[in-house]
C-alpha cells in the first residue's frame, strides 16, 4: 500500500502547486490549444472574391474538419464591429487588403502576435508585420497601365518620370483618400525621404488628366476611353478585367499594356492582402491552422489562378497571365513601414492638393 499512498500525496502536492501558481500553465497566444476549443473558426473579411476564397475555405474544412464561418464587410466597418463587440466578439481572424489597413487594426489593439514556423517558412519576412501581428496572404503590384495605341513602352521608366512635363494632363490615379494611394506614397517616404515624396506627389497633381475619382478599374477604363494615357493601378484589377464576363471590360483591357516601373532604381511598389488573429479570439489554434493552410501551395495556387493576385509564397508560380507580363524587381522594404508612414503620407497629399 506504500506506493499508492505516495502517488496520492504527489498528486495532491502538484494540485496545490498549480493552485498556488508555482507551476506555469501558460502557452504562447498563437499556439495555445484548449480542450474546450470548438471545431470552427470565424473570419471577419473585407476581401470580395467569394468564388475564390470560399473554395479555399471549403478545402480547409474538408482537410481539417474545422468549419469556417464568414462575416463580410468593409475593412473599417469590421474594425469598428470588433471594437464594439469587445470580449464577446466571435471574430478569430481579420482579413483585409493593404498593409495600411492591417496597421490600423494593429494600432487599435485588436490583434495578437502569431507564432508559427510554417508561416515564417512560407511567407517572406518583409510581408510579415515586424511584431508578427499580421501576415500577407497575396501580393499585388502597383503598375503603370498605358494606352497601347498612344504610348510606346519605351517612353515609360519610373513613377518619378510621370511628373515630367511630357506627361502633363495624361496621368490618372485614385484619390488621396484611398489606402492604395496612401501606402504607395508611404513607401516613397521610406525609400526617398519626405522631401522627395512630397515633390513627387506635387508633380503628379500637376500632371493629372482629371481630378481623381473611382476605383482602379475606372482608371483603366479612362485610359482606354482616351481621357488619359497612363494610369497608376494595382495589377490584379487589369487581370480581372481581362478575365471578366463583361465584354466591354475585356475590350477596354485589351487596349492597355502593363509596365513595371523603377526596374533600374528602387523597384515597383507592392502591397498585400493579409490577415491577423483577433486579440479576443476563442479559437486561436484553429485560426493559426487556417492561416498556415492559406500560405501553403494549394491555397496560394488558387489565389494566383483565380484572382490574378501574386502568391506571397515564393515556391508557388503566378498565373500564366501574370507570367506573360514578365518578372519584375520589387521595392525592398518592410510593409510595416506603409502603416508607420501613413499619417505623414496623408498630410503630404493635403499639402499638395491631391484630392
Amino acid at each position: 500500500m506504500k506506493k499508492p499512498i505516495t502517488l496520492l500525496l504527489s498528486l495532491l502536492l502538484l494540485a496545490s502547486m498549480i493552485a498556488a501558481g508555482c507551476v506555469s500553465t501558460k502557452q504562447s497566444p498563437a499556439t495555445q490549444t484548449t480542450q474546450t476549443e470548438s471545431k470552427e473558426v470565424n473570419i471577419y473579411t473585407a476581401r470580395h472574391y467569394p468564388g475564390v476564397d470560399d473554395a479555399i475555405y471549403k478545402a480547409f474544412t474538408d482537410k481539417t474538419g474545422i468549419k469556417v464561418n464568414i462575416i463580410k464587410a468593409g475593412g473599417e466597418e469590421l474594425i469598428q464591429r470588433i471594437k464594439t463587440e469587445g470580449n464577446s466578439s466571435k471574430a478569430d481572424i481579420y482579413i483585409t487588403s493593404d498593409a495600411g489597413n492591417l496597421y490600423i487594426a494593429k494600432q487599435a489593439g485588436l490583434l495578437q502576435p502569431i507564432t508559427s514556423p510554417i508561416l515564417e517558412k512560407n511567407i517572406p519576412a518583409n510581408f510579415i508585420d515586424k511584431d508578427k501581428m499580421w501576415v500577407g496572404l497575396t501580393m499585388r503590384a502597383r503598375v503603370l497601365v498605358y494606352a497601347k495605341d498612344r504610348v510606346s513602352k519605351d517612353e515609360l521608366s519610373t513613377y518619378e518620370d510621370l511628373t515630367n512635363a511630357k506627361w502633363k494632363g495624361k496621368v490618372l490615379t485614385r484619390s488621396s483618400n484611398n489606402i492604395y494611394s496612401q501606402s504607395m506614397l508611404a513607401s516613397f517616404i521610406e525609400i526617398n525621404g519626405e522631401a522627395k515624396a512630397k515633390e513627387w506627389a506635387k508633380g503628379i497633381v500637376n500632371n493629372l488628366a482629371m481630378q481623381p475619382e473611382g476605383g482602379d478599374r475606372d482608371q483603366a477604363k479612362a485610359v482606354a476611353a482616351g481621357k488619359g494615357d497612363v494610369a497608376i493601378m494595382n495589377s490584379y484589377y487589369l487581370g480581372q478585367m481581362l478575365n471578366s464576363k463583361d465584354p466591354q471590360e475585356v475590350k477596354a483591357a485589351e487596349k492597355l499594356g502593363v509596365f513595371f516601373p523603377n526596374q533600374n532604381t528602387t523597384g515597383t511598389h507592392v502591397n498585400v492582402s493579409g490577415a491577423g488573429i483577433v486579440k479576443t479570439s476563442k479559437n486561436v489554434a484553429n485560426a493559426v491552422k487556417l492561416l498556415e493552410f492559406l500560405s501553403e501551395a494549394e491555397a496560394q495556387k488558387t489565389f494566383a489562378e483565380a484572382s490574378t493576385e501574386y502568391p506571397v509564397n515564393p515556391a508557388v508560380e503566378p498565373s500564366d497571365l501574370l507570367k506573360s507580363w514578365g518578372t519584375f524587381k520589387k521595392q525592398n522594404i518592410s510593409l510595416s513601414k506603409l502603416g508607420e508612414n501613413n499619417k505623414r503620407a496623408v498630410q503630404i497629399f493635403d499639402e499638395v492638393g491631391w484630392k
